[in-house]
């Protein structure tokens, strides 16, 4: 759960921090922000080259005047959005570009054509750095026509890049913006621009109109000559044949009704005759010959042929006679209904013959007709386009021309100045983050106690003296200087650390050297002659032995002859120049130091002081290199730990008081040392900290 919030707390962004951050380094970001300031004057009022900006309007017209009422060839725009964005892209078309390249005669113009200008030095150091290490390409040779093409091409491609093309949202108006060195020039190339394009697009028209009549003259002749085919055919044909017509045909088909009618009759009168042949032939009697043959004469005889042989004989012949009578118009009814059917086939063929013309006839005056037709059309239309060819007119015209601009556009020097400033602050604030977020060390107390969980005794600020020898004389003439002043608070936290049982032997350590230990031991001991005590300052930092810098008179015997028995500790203590208290000095030996501070002697050296001084203050080498001060630690009151301000890391802080802790060691505190008074001004803490807030400065006299 502890770790989840600590996640959690280190992804939350802590903005009160970030600003008092970026407030402390105030002073950085208005120097970045003054010299941004100032590159943009240079770069505004010097380096840059002024531009200058025209623009011309042109509108597209959607609704033309009709000045004869004929039909285009190429109709004009409807206006909706693809067509406008159609438009703009035309507008800013290479070939257009290159119609007004070749009109001003652009490739002579240094601005446009850079093979006229003269070359940057920037570009010179790297085209001989390239040379230097063989990366140039080798030269290309070209014909003067390609060479000048390229030219060209390179021009129009400038040309392209000086100008904008604009649509007004919800209209048809586009803005034709040009950006040059010269004034005049922007103007008239952009009313060039402008100009080209509605000639342009009657010149489109035109050519379209004149592609347009040529074709349709050679389709009006193929159609002329198609049509004079098609009606001589049609003549061809009708004196070919007999004159039909469908009332002709009409007719033919009502005299082959009236013929199959005809036959019709014929068939039944023959079937009749033949049946009253068959019947007469059948009949027994007399009598029956006599109704069926239906003849006056016979029925006369009829009355005497039974009694009269003569008349008998006369009665058979007359029957005879009938019968044979009778046979005869069977033969002729048959021959009829021939003759009949004949004329009905011959009819017939002519019926179908006439057909089969008359539907030949109308194909041919059908294919006459619609050449025709088609020929008036394509005829009407080629009239109508020859006349068109001197009346078209442009899809847009020119709504307002380029006005010769009076100052220049380009660069826009307040928001140069504004841009530069922005980005001025912007970099002052990254770089005092980023310095904020690379500080591994420590500028308040806060922070040191916040990170290490002890308190912090005292905050030393830097000694004005540069030299060490020097430290105990400005503390001795300036005492109620901020660095002696602090010294005093650091005395009383240590007093006051335990009440009851103020600690008597104190040790002084650090994480590194040079962190500012020693100063601070022999500031506390001269601090603490103040208060009447009897002093003792041990040095047990043997291996380096630096009290020789503080004091001229170090003498050759020190803590090794006492713990060896060479010396007493009264013969081997004494007094630095202008310093108080006593002194035991460190000296060289072969004997390791951390096994000399853990032999028993030490501790009754330790014992013995004890008795005879009030304070005993041992200054020892850092934690982090030797163990000497761990080891010294295990016979003292208090251990006094001294951290350098912004210098020491966190990470030696805290294995430092890793190692103090493994060895079962609480460090009494903390002392922050040699704090510069102008860095944390300079970090914005000036005004709020101890003996270097400003407030301070009218209790110190430094």
């Amino acid at each position: 759960m502890g770790q989840s919030n600590a996640t959690s707390d280190s992804d939350v962004i802590n903005l009160g921090a970030l600003l008092g951050t970026i407030w402390r380094g105030k002073w950085l970001i208005a120097l970045t922000t003054a010299i941004a300031i100032a590159a943009g004057i240079y770069y505004a009022y010097v380096l840059a080259t002024p531009k200058f900006r025209a623009t011309a309007v042109v509108i597209l017209k959607t609704n033309q005047e009709q000045i004869v009422d004929l039909q285009s060839v190429v109709g004009g725009l409807s206006g909706d959005s693809s067509e406008v964005n159609s438009e703009v892209e035309v507008l800013r078309a290479r070939s257009l570009m290159g119609k007004v390249v070749d009109k001003l005669d652009l490739t002579t113009d240094a601005e446009f054509n850079i093979g006229m200008q003269e070359p940057k030095f920037i570009d010179v150091a790297i085209d001989e750095i390239k040379g230097v290490l063989g990366l140039n390409n080798p030269p290309v040779v070209l014909s003067p026509e390609d060479a000048a093409k390229r030219r060209r091409d390179a021009v129009i491609s400038n040309l392209l890049n000086a100008v904008t093309v604009r649509n007004v949202p919800l209209s048809l108006v586009f803005q034709v913006t040009v950006e040059t060195e010269n004034a005049r020039k922007s103007a008239l190339i952009a009313d060039t621009i402008v100009d080209l394009y509605v000639l342009n697009q009657i010149e489109v028209k035109f050519e379209a109109t004149q592609q347009a009549t040529i074709w349709l003259s050679e389709r009006v002749s193929e159609l002329q000559s198609t049509l004079e085919m098609a009606e001589a055919e049609v003549s061809a044909f009708s004196a070919s044949t007999e004159l039909v017509s469908i009332e002709g045909l009409q007719a033919l088909e009502r005299q082959i009704k009236d013929l199959r009618d005809r036959i019709d009759t014929a068939e039944s009168n023959r079937v009749a005759l033949d049946a009253d042949i068959a019947a007469l032939e059948g009949a027994v009697t007399r009598e029956e010959q006599v109704q069926l043959a239906e003849d006056a004469q016979l029925t006369r005889l009829l009355q005497r042929a039974a009694n009269d042989d003569a008349i008998a004989q006369a009665f058979d012949t007359r029957l005879a006679q009938v019968l044979q009578r009778k046979q005869a118009e069977l033969t002729r009814a048959d021959q009829q209904l021939r003759a009949l059917r004949g004329s009905e086939i011959e009819l017939n063929r002519a019926l179908d013959q006439q057909g089969e013309d008359l539907i030949t006839l109308q194909q041919l005056t059908r294919e006459a007709e619609a050449t025709r037709v088609l020929y008036e059309y394509f005829l009407t239309r080629f009239n109508e386009t020859s006349a068109q060819q001197g009346i078209q007119q442009a899809d847009s015209r020119i709504l307002s021309d380029a006005v010769i601009p009076l100052r220049p556009a380009e660069p826009r020097k307040p928001l140069v100045l504004a841009l530069a400033a922005i980005i001025g602050i912007f970099i002052g604030s990254v770089v005092v983050v980023l310095r904020e977020m690379r500080n591994n060390g420590f500028r308040t107390a806060q922070d040191l106690e916040a990170f290490t969980g002890y308190s912090v005794l005292g905050q030393i600020p830097s000694m004005p003296s540069s030299m060490r020898s020097k430290v105990l004389k400005y503390l001795a003439d300036k005492p109620t200087s901020a660095a002696a002043e602090a010294i005093r608070n650091l005395r009383t936290s240590i007093m006051l650390s335990n009440v009851d049982n103020p600690p008597q032997v104190i040790i002084s350590t650090s994480s590194v050297p040079g962190e500012g230990k020693t100063t601070n031991s022999l500031s506390l001991a001269f601090n603490l002659l103040g208060l009447g005590k009897k002093v003792l300052l041990i040095e047990g930092d043997i291996r380096r032995r630096t009290l020789n810098e503080y004091f001229p008179n170090v003498p050759k015997h020190g803590i090794v002859s006492v713990l060896n028995g060479d010396k007493t500790l009264e013969e081997a203590v004494f007094k630095g120049e202008g310093f108080g208290a006593d002194v035991l000095a460190g000296e060289k030996t072969n004997v390791n130091a951390a096994d000399l501070f853990a032999s028993e002697k030490f501790k009754d050296l330790i014992r013995q002081v004890r008795e005879v001084y009030d304070v005993v203050i041992i200054d020892t080498p850092p934690v982090l290199v030797v163990p000497d001060a761990r080891i010294i630690a295990e016979q003292v009151d208090a251990i006094i730990f001294t951290v350098q301000w912004d210098k020491t890391s966190r990470p030696q802080v805290e294995e430092a008081l890793r190692m103090f802790h493994n060895s079962g060691q609480r460090v009494t505190g903390l002392v922050l040392s040699q704090i510069s008074v102008r860095g944390m001004k300079r970090y914005g803490y000036g005004g709020q900290y101890g003996a270097y807030a400003g407030y301070g400065s009218k209790y110190y006299i430094d």
